[in-house]
């Protein structure tokens, strides 16, 4: 079994602590370690280091590198630009390809929240078996817990396997993400889970869903495949992301191929996308705030502070973002935290560069 890691992004969410040149899964946000460390460590007694391909861009694969040092560096494959996820797992396909063929791929975000590792590698271990058993495409779903309209969603069909005591189903159908009425409407009909973005397969499975479903793409890959392991592979894999088009892998294969699967996981699951997602997953003093430095609060609750050095004082307020990092403060209520991006794309109107 061979884990693919997607490490691209910028994580504007989480500015002003995530930056272009330390986006969100370099960071410690979630622990005492960086969350691409907890990605890694919560799969390695599963998958040996070894067998761990981190695919990340340029600026952040030296940072990588020095973070993961018990994984080959000649495992950290380059994006020289982002092109979604597509040409990202087909890219460490390809690596994956030319070490064993038959060997499953697990593909994983770098960013995600998972309280119950134990009951996650037992979920991939029941999809990695099932991806053994023929030219499937598994994925996991994430029972809802509310009508969450920032998520895709899929919906279950009929069981076609058990495998370790758990059924494995079909994929009736993919929703993209909703509106309330839709999300509150999946959630009623019990049938729908949100979209983990976590995938099993083959590698050869999901090269040949490429070369049916994205020829383009393919024909890319097939250049970089000549190329790696030669002095030409750099300039090989920058020369085919130039004229690639972008595309997510649920768009432009699950979503169209007629081999997907769906494995429920029960493991407990944040993507932690803004910094209000944050407050949830992190632990609460008596009243409600979520924090990691120092507060003294008169009469204020539910809110989430970071401030690593500097005591954060609140008086007669609730449901706040307070962020202290050198260079900045960032206050705003946390229902609002997802337009944290806007601020950076008003940051970068501005040139304001020194602060992204």
């Amino acid at each position: 079994m061979y884990a693919v890691i997607m490490a691209g992004g910028r994580g504007t969410r989480f500015w002003p602590k995530s930056r272009e040149k330390m986006p969100k899964h370099l960071l410690d946000i979630f622990g005492k370690k960086t969350i691409i460390q907890e990605t890694v460590e919560r799969i390695e007694p599963l998958i040996p280091a070894k067998n761990i391909l981190i695919v990340t861009g340029a600026s952040h694969s030296d940072e990588v590198i020095r973070q993961l040092p018990e994984l080959p560096e000649e495992n950290i494959i380059i994006e020289p630009v982002g092109r979604n996820t597509a040409p990202c797992i087909g890219l460490a396909a390809m690596y994956i390809k030319k070490m064993n063929p038959e060997g499953v791929m697990v593909v994983l975000p770098s960013d995600h929240y998972i309280p119950d590792e134990e009951v996650f590698r037992r979920t991939l271990a029941i999809a990695s078996e099932m991806a053994q058993r023929g030219n499937y495409l598994l994925t996991i779903g994430i029972k809802p817990t509310g009508p969450e309209t920032g998520y895709g969603y899929m919906e279950q069909g009929e069981p076609v396997a058990a495998v370790m005591g758990e059924d494995v189903f079909q994929v009736r159908s993919f929703r993209e993400k909703p509106d309330i009425e839709q999300a509150e409407a999946f959630l009623r009909d019990g049938g729908f889970f949100w979209n983990s973005g976590m995938f099993i397969w083959k590698a050869s499975t999901i090269l040949h869903e490429i070369e049916k479903l994205l020829p383009d793409l393919y024909e890319g890959l097939l250049k970089i495949e000549a190329a790696i392991g030669t002095d030409r592979e750099k300039d090989v894999i920058g020369k085919v992301y130039r004229e690639i088009a972008p595309i997510s892998v649920d768009y432009g294969v699950m979503e169209k191929s007629g081999e997907t699967l769906l494995v429920r996981g029960e493991f407990g699951w944040s993507d932690v996308g803004s910094w209000n997602a944050l407050w949830e997953v992190w632990d609460k003093d008596e009243n409600g705030n979520a924090v990691r430095g120092r507060l003294v609060s008169v009469d204020s609750s539910n809110s989430l502070v970071y401030s690593p050095d500097k005591l954060v004082a609140l008086v007669g307020v609730e449901d706040l973002v307070v962020v202290e990092t050198a260079d900045s403060i960032l206050v705003c209520k946390r229902e609002a935290s997802q337009d944290v991006k806007k601020l950076v794309e008003m940051l970068e109107e501005k040139n304001m560069k020194e602060y992204l």
